[in-house]
């Protein structure tokens, strides 16, 4: 690849070779339609939503593994790293999980045995194959004095489901990384929530290896110095941290505009500012964030868009809907 003005474009794994690994999330469609920048710039890919349990076991001992094994196979071929993504979660969970068969509530140990199968027919199936694992993803409560998120994983099992999961995860493949993943992991007080279980899993010695930081930002939101803290905080647990789903959206929290078809010079001059100063900040981590992936490669296929707001597009990538390099790419790449 070269630019118009000659210039060769510098593969951004191989930039960060010494730093960090360089993921993207990525299905089924963008493995085909991204697969020149996914081979380029990237070592490392995560299923965005193919391995979710309402994905592979929508309906309970049926296990419907044939997108996460295209999306494996993938990785193999091109020789990436493969994070998997995720075992535990209140969302995406089908709800034979939590009910009897006639419709009631599950009991705790029943739900401790549905979780326990999916995670090792999961976990066994890619076995050598994902390194590391988000095993449970969003249980803190955003808000409020609650550390927990009220969800039925909690209201079956207890606070110990989290605690269960990472057991039950390490045993089913010994050598995988184990993370716990959260969004808004960088707003001070969901930071402390987040913190909080962190260290009381650690405390009582359960296998996690890893605080996943969803990095879900916009332009102004986290502030650096709040990102910042937070990895400070998350690293004083000794534990590695990864930025697992990183994107820069071009709006802010509270724009609900919907009548751009594509980004202002203004938007792309902070979203690149914005990408200089994170990863200026996150190199200096060299030594405990072991990946950064954007959760998406090219703004062309992003979860943003119509989220939050129907009807509208974002940009939130290196890489332009045509997957050429975006001012944002040149920062992030030339240090």
């Amino acid at each position: 690849m070269i630019t118009e003005i000659g210039e060769e474009i510098p593969s951004l794994k191989e930039k960060y070779a010494h730093f960090f690994d360089i993921g993207a999330a990525v299905n089924l469609k963008t493995i085909e339609s991204q697969q020149e920048v996914l081979e380029k710039h990237f070592n490392s890919i995560t299923a965005e939503n193919d391995m979710k349990p309402a994905e592979v076991q929508p309906i309970e001992g049926q296990f419907t593994f044939e997108k996460a094994d295209h999306l494996v196979s993938f990785a193999k071929k091109n020789g990436l790293k493969m994070r998997g993504h995720t075992l535990v979660w209140h969302n995406q969970t089908p709800e034979w999980f939590f009910q009897n068969s006639n419709g009631s509530p599950a009991a705790r140990e029943q739900l401790l045995l549905r979780m326990k199968e999916h995670i090792e027919a999961v976990m066994h199936r890619y076995k050598g194959q994902i390194y590391g694992w988000d095993v449970v993803n969003e249980a803190v409560a955003d808000e409020g004095p609650d550390l927990y998120r009220k969800t039925k994983w909690l209201e079956i099992i207890g606070e110990d489901y989290i605690e269960k999961a990472f057991e039950y995860a390490h045993l089913a493949d010994p050598d995988a990384l184990l993370f716990y993943n959260d969004y808004n992991e960088s707003v001070p007080e969901k930071r402390e929530k987040v913190y909080q279980l962190v260290k009381s899993l650690v405390d009582k010695g359960t296998p996690i290896h890893g605080i996943g930081l969803q990095a879900h930002w916009n332009l102004t939101n986290p502030s650096l110095a709040d990102i910042r803290t937070a990895i400070e905080r998350y690293a004083s647990l000794g534990l590695q941290l990864q930025l697992t789903e990183l994107d820069i959206s071009v709006f802010q929290h509270d724009d609900r505009r919907t009548d751009l078809t594509e980004p202002t010079s203004a938007m792309l001059e902070q979203q690149a500012e914005r990408y200089e100063q994170l990863f200026q900040l996150i190199r200096e981590y060299r030594e405990v964030i072991s990946a950064v992936t954007f959760w998406g490669a090219a703004d062309d296929y992003t979860w943003l868009n119509d989220f939050p707001v129907k009807g509208r597009k974002n940009w939130p990538f290196l890489f332009d809907q045509n997957h050429h390099t975006k001012d944002s790419f040149w920062r992030v790449a030339r240090f």
